[in-house]
């Protein structure tokens, strides 16, 4: 970190300034510390919500512990050749991972989705990933299996008949596709039920409210995913055609479930 480690000192005074909620730019102005290093430091230690100064300086402590013992296995990887910082890589990588975690993905999960988003190649098989992560390959089967049915990555054979599971450029899109399709679900089964409650009772208005907002929220999600990955993953001279195909198919979509739907909520324009 730019100024040496953080002191237990400066950790409660970082508590104390997450407490009273005041951004990470201020605190790090009143420590002289830039902000990216109170950033990391509250993600990496649970977040806004969890960080306290003693559990953080006590993590801080184990984890510098662990990586003098670990820099003997390490210290003839490949990665190194590419000029990149291996400890700050690490801790951005325990960063991402905390990041992820904080947003809903389960712990393991988010080990293994960061560990794989990091790599240049974009991939690793299993064996890789329980090397690198140090976790038993039961965990790692159980995080693919998650990652997999959520779509954030996919497998593929190599030429040694080994499983690779790949981070794709369009992960994100890929995943707010799947959560679009589980939302549809939610909104089928909200349907049914204020059916089911009967029309005009309090229950099936609750419901079909649920129905209404989740349809107009995904169905904005979804056309704004298609737009972006148009305009990302077009070439530069043809970007503004994309956007104007994306916007035409969406308008067409939007058209399509207004009309199925009499009762929706009026659509924003893309």
């Amino acid at each position: 970190m730019p100024g040496g480690r953080l002191t237990q000192q400066e950790r409660q005074q970082i508590a104390l300034g997450v407490a009273d909620g005041l951004p990470y730019a201020e605190i790090a102005r009143s420590l002289d510390r830039p902000t990216s290093t109170i950033t990391r430091e509250v993600m990496r230690n649970g977040g806004p919500t969890a960080y306290r100064a003693d559990l953080a300086h006590r993590a801080t402590e184990h984890r510098a512990h662990r990586r003098k013992q670990a820099v003997p296995r390490g210290a003839g990887a490949s990665p190194r050749a590419d000029g990149r910082d291996a400890e700050a890589v690490r801790e951005f990588e325990e960063v991402f991972t905390t990041v992820l975690t904080a947003s809903g993905m389960p712990k393991m999960m988010s080990r293994v989705f960061a560990c794989l988003t990091i790599t240049d190649a974009g991939s690793l098989t299993a064996s890789e990933l329980v090397q690198r992560l140090q976790v038993s390959p039961a965990s790692i089967s159980k995080a693919i299996a998650y990652l997999e049915s959520q779509a954030f990555i996919r497998r593929e054979r190599d030429e040694r008949r080994r499983d690779r599971y790949v981070v794709d450029d369009d992960v994100w899109y890929q995943s707010m596709i799947a959560s679009a399709r589980s939302t549809a679900q939610v909104i089928e089964t909200a349907r049914q039920g204020a059916g089911i409650l009967g029309p005009g009772t309090p229950a099936a208005a609750r419901l079909e409210n649920v129905a209404r907002f989740l349809d107009f929220v995904s169905e904005n999600m979804a056309r704004a995913a298609e737009q972006a990955r148009d305009v990302l993953h077009t070439k530069s001279g043809t970007t503004s055609d994309s956007m104007t195909s994306g916007s035409a198919t969406s308008d067409s979509a939007t058209s399509g479930s207004a009309t199925s739907d009499s009762t929706a909520e009026p659509r924003a324009d893309s």
